[in-house]
């Protein structure tokens, strides 16, 4: 679709024929959901038009257009996808906008990396990939690195500080590579990135967003920056992250999902959206002046979880650009673009914990004033994708009513049966118009899956680097039997998290684990997970045999994950299982099979830093603290990067008591306020370092005397210094 910026940068349609041919597109895409979404009304309310409707059977009715909606809005967007894909492609993308072979210029760009109590080994090697691929395009001139710290943990913090210096003398990157920390970690990530565009965002015309776990390669870093400066009027294009580095066969199974069905949906969303596209918060360029100018935050009515600071910030600001007329584009086909899942099923929870509180929020600006229709959307469906939860749960128990109602109904109350005759055993049930719908269902879950392993099969080099068509098949099998499974179980999940967040209960901001010490979750964290899942099952599903065993039988897909949800979660972590997977050749995918060059990068350096001689258990839970105040290298770089603050005598007199405990008795009794500000007080860790190493060691705590000792052992120095 041809585009020309207007005054100001905006982006505009150049004419009336692309304007038509988008309000084409979409009229072909929601029309469908909404043909679909009617017919299975009617069927539905057939079943439940017996003798008028009672209060029940509206419900379920108008739950069942509210869901089933959702779903065919699903399998649009995949059909479309398929569309697109069978005709080779769609001309209307924004990667089509340069030519082959051409070499635009860029422009200064920053490549952000904002970091909460992280892997450091995991987030400054993969630095390192991003920076030496990048280096290898011979475009490095262009861009700068930023670590934004809000790590609260003296450890991670510490060991970041090291980590950064490293990094910067082995690969030449000072001036090039910065690492800042932020004093008050204000609204989260959001605030972080904030922050560092209040400082230093007018000196980038770009800015990248990266996660913790994100890997791009130089060559896609140059791409995403040479379209934006080939299409002025582009306020972001986001990039789709494909998931790898998965051990866990959770993490392989998602893994291989999305990249075996993302190239439709991706090609769907495209189709209909265009310039009017969705951000996700990472692996994803942003003009900065625009970003800068509208998308400031606003706070919600109300207050935290449902009000208060929005926690999903990423979708708002893609509103906020569109609504200030800049284009917001997906870029599915750029390569270069990964990420890591979370490694377990309930990992994956706690993470949706999170996500869930932030889309709710995002009810609130669904009447926005001045947002597009398109961003309202985006909004519904990110709301939906929680709500949704609750809703089929509730449309199931209504169900499970209705069926105890007719069961206990007395004689000639129930309608006479009609058609082929009742699908329960004494329950008046059309057959052949239930099992329309059921197969009208199933068609629109799963026909998106068959389509996606047929389109793949139909290129031999793909089907190569997925494994094989065989093992392709076979896969894909038992990713949908292993999907039915999990849906249950995250239904519940959902479900829970809805309620909590409208019962007030908010969720603090902890560190995504992204890799499994030992070999998956313990029996004891999945069954405090999965217990209350297994006791509602059970109950349900008991219930339902009483009422009909036949009913039972058609909540088994249902009720019976539930019961089986803790050995599901606990197989399902498995490192070993997942390496079983791997080694028959199951959810294998292009990226594990060939893997790129910046990926191999990454595991080999990750698996010479994870061979480190460990510190001595006594330590281990201060060693940030002791490098910082023992090691005159570690002290002299914190104090170089903290900034000065002018104290009160007040607080002179307090950081005086807080050192002397320190020195006298150790870490062991300081609460992690009190460690954080002794850490940010730069006289203090002056004073602190001059006065460890000048003390006798009788006044010393016996920690810090082991400490000593074995930074002698380390460093080769003397034994005897330790004793004056």
């Amino acid at each position: 679709m041809p585009r020309s910026p207007a005054p100001g940068g905006r982006l505009f349609l150049t004419d009336a024929m692309g304007a038509g041919r988008l309000g084409r597109r979409r009229l072909l895409f929601f029309s469908s959901i909404f043909a679909l979404t009617a017919v299975a009304t009617w069927f539905m309310a057939d079943l439940l038009w017996r003798g008028g409707l009672s209060g029940v059977e509206i419900g379920l009715l108008g739950l069942f257009v509210i869901l089933f909606a959702h779903v065919a809005a699903g399998f649009c967007t995949a059909f479309v996808g398929f569309y697109v894909v069978n005709r080779g492609g769609d001309s209307s993308r924004i990667v089509r906008t340069i030519p082959p072979g051409e070499d635009p210029p860029l422009a200064s760009t920053a490549i952000v990396m904002p970091v909460f109590n992280e892997d450091v080994s995991r987030v400054f090697e993969g630095l390192r990939v991003v920076y030496r691929s990048v280096q290898e395009t011979r475009k490095l001139e262009h861009f700068d690195f930023f670590v934004l710290s809000d790590s609260n943990q003296p450890n991670q913090w510490i060991q970041e500080e090291v980590a950064w210096l490293e990094l910067c003398k082995q690969v030449g990157g000072f001036g090039k590579i910065f690492y800042r920390k932020r004093r008050h970690s204000i609204n989260k990530k959001a605030g972080n990135v904030a922050d560092f565009l209040r400082r230093w965002g007018r000196r980038y015309r770009y800015m990248i967003v990266l996660d913790a776990d994100s890997i791009m390669t130089g060559r896609a870093l140059v791409q995403l920056v040479a379209l934006m400066e080939r299409n002025p009027g582009v306020g972001i294009i986001q990039t789709a992250p494909r998931i790898v580095n998965g051990e866990t066969l959770f993490a392989r199974l998602q893994s291989f999902a999305s990249r075996l069905y993302g190239p439709l949906f991706l090609a769907g969303l495209n189709y209909w959206q265009q310039h009017e596209g969705n951000y996700w918060g990472h692996n994803a360029v942003v003009r900065v002046q625009p970003f800068i100018d509208h998308c400031a935050l606003p706070d919600l009515p109300g207050s935290e979880p449902f009000g208060g600071r929005i926690l999903s910030h990423d979708f708002v600001e893609a509103a906020l650009m569109r609504k200030a007329g800049w284009g917001v584009w997906l870029a599915g086909d750029i390569d270069g673009t990964y990420e890591e899942g979370p490694p377990t099923l309930i990992d994956s929870a706690k993470r949706d914990r999170r996500w869930c509180q932030g889309n709710l929020q995002h009810a609130w600006l669904l009447t926005a004033r001045g947002f597009r229709p398109a961003n309202r959307f985006h909004l519904l469906m990110g709301v939906m994708g929680y709500v949704s939860s609750p809703l089929w749960l509730l449309f199931m128990i209504l169900c499970t009513v209705h069926v105890f109602a007719l069961v206990t109904a007395p004689p000639g109350a129930v309608p006479a049966e009609t058609g082929a005759g009742p699908l329960l055993p004494g329950l008046a049930v059309d057959l052949p118009a239930a099992l329309t719908l059921f197969a009208l269902t199933m068609l629109l879950l799963f026909l998106p899956k068959v389509v996606s392993v047929v389109v793949t099969l139909g290129q031999p080099d793909e089907v190569e680097r997925f494994g094989g068509g065989r093992r392709l098949v076979v896969s894909a099998l038992a990713e949908t039997m292993l999907s039915v499974l999990l849906a249950p179980i995250n239904m519940a999940f959902n479900a829970k998290f809805v309620l909590f967040t409208l019962l007030g209960q908010g969720v603090s901001w902890v560190t995504q684990r992204r890799s499994t010490e030992g070999d998956g979750t313990d029996w004891r964290e999945a069954i405090i997970t999965h217990g209350g899942q297994t006791v509602f099952g059970l109950f349900w599903g008991g219930s339902s045999y009483i009422i009909s065993p036949a009913f039972f039988l058609w909540l088994c897909p249902v009720v019976v994950p539930l019961v089986l949800s803790i050995p599901i979660s606990i197989l399902l972590s498995k490192t070993s299982v997942g390496r079983g997977a791997r080694a028959w050749g199951l959810f294998l995918t292009p990226e594990e099979t060939f893997p790129p060059y910046e990926l191999k990068r990454l595991h080999q350096n990750l698996t010479e830093c994870y061979r480190h001689l460990p510190p001595l258990e006594p330590l281990r839970a201060d060693y940030g603290l002791m490098q910082a105040v023992l090691d005159p290298y570690v002290n002299a770089l914190h104090v170089a990067l903290l900034r000065q603050r002018r104290r009160t005598e007040e607080s002179r007199e307090w950081f005086l008591q807080l050192r002397e405990r320190l020195l006298r008795d150790g870490p062991a009794r300081f609460t992690l306020k009190e460690k954080m500000a002794l850490l940010l007080d730069a006289e203090s860790m002056i004073v602190l370092h001059r006065e460890l190493w000048s003390r006798p060691a009788g006044e010393l705590a016996e920690w810090w005397r082991l400490a000593m000792r074995q930074y002698n052992v380390l460093t080769g120095a003397p034994t005897t210094a330790l004793y004056r």
